[in-house]
C-alpha cells in the first residue's frame, strides 16, 4: 500500500506542472550519451510521450556528431575539427546527411512511434524551413550558421498534435546546394525562439552546469552566466552549451535547462517536479 501511495504523491507533485505547461512548446535536444544506450533511449521516448500525452508540446532536435565522425572513418574520409567545430568537406556532407536525415532522426521517429507518439522526422532543408550561410568566410567548409528560421512548417506539425523530430541540417538557398552542417545545441536554439517554445532542454553527459569545486549549480540569470564564463568556471564543452541557452532566452524562450541525459527519466524529473535535476538559465 505504501509503494501506491507513493505513486500518487508523485503524481500529485507533477499535476501543478502539468497545468502550468499544458499547450506550452518545449523544445528538446537529444544528444550525447542519451542516444548511446538502447535502455536511455527507451526512456527518453517514454519522457516524450508522456510529456505530449499530458498535453505539453515537445519538438526534438538531435545530433550525431559520433555516429558521423565513425561513419567518416570507416569510409576513409578525414575528420577535421577547429576550436570543436567540424569542418564539413563536400564529401563529408554527403555523409553528414546520410547520417543525421537518415539513419538517426529515423531510428528516433521509430522510437518514438514505438511508444504510441505521432512523430514525424524533418530536416531544415523542409520547405527551407531552416536557411544558413557559411560558417567563417567559408573557413568550416559546409559547416554552417543558421540565417533564416521559417516556422511555418513547424508550426502546422505542432498545431496538428505531431512530435516533430528535427536533424540539424540547412538549406544552402540555391539549386543544387548540397546545405549545411548546423550545431545542433544552436539549431535547438534558433528552433526554440523562433516557434516561442516555454522551454529549451539540453542533454549532456554532465549533471549541468558545476561550480569551482564541482558542485550543481541549479539556477542562473543571464548576468551570472557571462560571470562564470568571463572568470573559466564554465568551460570547454561545457561553453557552447550554455552559449545555446543564452542565445534561446535572449530570443524570448522563458528558461533554459541543461540535464544529465544519462540519467533514467532526466525529461520528466526536470519538468514535472519541485527541485528538477539539472541548472535552470532565465533572464
Amino acid at each position: 500500500m505504501s509503494d501506491k501511495i507513493d505513486v500518487i504523491q508523485t503524481l500529485l507533485e507533477a499535476l501543478p506542472y502539468i497545468k502550468k505547461f499544458r499547450n506550452e512548446t518545449v523544445v528538446i535536444k537529444y544528444g550525447g550519451s542519451a542516444q548511446s544506450s538502447d535502455e536511455l533511449k527507451a526512456k527518453f521516448a517514454q519522457d516524450v510521450v508522456l510529456l505530449h500525452t499530458v498535453g505539453i508540446r515537445p519538438v526534438v532536435v538531435h545530433g550525431g556528431g559520433k555516429s558521423i565522425t565513425a561513419l567518416l572513418d570507416d569510409l576513409g574520409i578525414e575528420s577535421k575539427f577547429v576550436d570543436g567545430q567540424r569542418v564539413t568537406s563536400k564529401a563529408a556532407m554527403r555523409v553528414v546527411e546520410m547520417v543525421l536525415s537518415g539513419e538517426i532522426n529515423k531510428e528516433i521517429v521509430a522510437l518514438l512511434n514505438s511508444q504510441g507518439a505521432k512523430a514525424v522526422g524533418i530536416s531544415g532543408k523542409d520547405a527551407n524551413f531552416l536557411e544558413a550561410i557559411s560558417k567563417g568566410n567559408g573557413d568550416f567548409g559546409y559547416t554552417g550558421d543558421i540565417s533564416h528560421v521559417d516556422s511555418t512548417l513547424l508550426d502546422n506539425m505542432i498545431e496538428d498534435n505531431f512530435v516533430p523530430v528535427i536533424a540539424p541540417i540547412a538549406s544552402g538557398g540555391t539549386v543544387g546546394h548540397p546545405g549545411y552542417n548546423i550545431n545542433a545545441d544552436l539549431a535547438a536554439s534558433k528552433v526554440a525562439a523562433s516557434i516561442n517554445a516555454r522551454k529549451i532542454l539540453f542533454l549532456t553527459d554532465t549533471p549541468g552546469v558545476l561550480d569551482k569545486d564541482g558542485k550543481l549549480i541549479r539556477t542562473l540569470d543571464l548576468k551570472e552566466t557571462e560571470d562564470l564564463k568571463a572568470d573559466g568556471t564554465i568551460h570547454g564543452g561545457m561553453v557552447p552549451k550554455v552559449d545555446a541557452c543564452l542565445e534561446a532566452v535572449r530570443g524570448g524562450v522563458k528558461k533554459a535547462h541543461i540535464i544529465d541525459g544519462r540519467l533514467e527519466h532526466s525529461l520528466l524529473l526536470e519538468i514535472l517536479t519541485n527541485r528538477g535535476v539539472g541548472t535552470c538559465i532565465e533572464f
